[in-house]
């Protein structure tokens, strides 16, 4: 039987993602300023990118990110490669560094996401998830979490597949959903600063 978080613990997370959110918008609006100039400047489109994905309780909401592909390229698939000729050259530069996700802050801020969990999912995968592994989806996704660390370089793991949708969906997702799993079911607040600290220190 899947165990959830109890509602002290929830209270106590997202309390620390609405003071880390407000700190952090502080604290790099000025670099994500610079960041959404450099976007505009680089290629044709908007600054940010929105896009549907499945949150806490299997409700669906918008997903902000700055702009890394050129318009239109979702409509070709949502994995993505490290060679994916859809992302432009700042993107690549952005996803390496992972500052495509600052303006994320704001969803966290709103209670959408937190800082730490499983990652926000296209319809057809978290959404899809059955029997005990729906504890998943009791928790907001995260900027970062076990599984993300875990596939940190899942781009190029997906470019070396000779089917990177099927490899997706046979081997990286399962994983994920164990990975997540076990997290919610042992969550603390001690664990969520330590993913925090490893996702701030790791080498791009």
């Amino acid at each position: 039987m899947a165990v959830e978080m109890t509602r002290a613990q929830v209270f106590s997370k997202r309390a620390f993602d609405l003071a880390g959110a407000l700190l952090g918008m502080l604290v790099l609006g000025l670099p994500a300023l610079l960041v959404g100039l450099a976007v505009a400047a680089s290629s044709r489109g908007p600054v940010l990118f929105t896009h549907n994905r499945v949150g806490r309780h299997g409700r669906l909401f918008r997903c902000v990110k700055f702009r890394t592909m050129r318009v239109g390229a979702e409509q070709l698939g949502s994995v993505t490669t490290a060679d994916d000729q859809r992302v432009t050259p700042l993107g690549r530069w952005l996803r390496r560094h992972k500052l495509d996700e600052i303006p994320q802050l704001w969803n966290v801020a709103k209670g959408d996401m937190s800082f730490v969990g499983p990652r926000p999912d296209v319809q057809g995968f978290a959404d899809a998830l059955q029997g005990a592994d729906r504890v998943i989806l009791s928790v907001r996704p995260g900027i970062t979490g076990p599984a993300t660390l875990r596939f940190r370089d899942e781009e190029s793991l997906l470019a070396r597949q000779p089917d990177p949708v099927r490899y997706n969906r046979d081997v990286v997702f399962p994983e994920k959903v164990r990975l997540n799993r076990e997290y919610v079911e042992r969550y603390s607040l001690r664990a969520d600063l330590r993913y925090i600290l490893l996702t701030v220190l790791r080498k791009p």
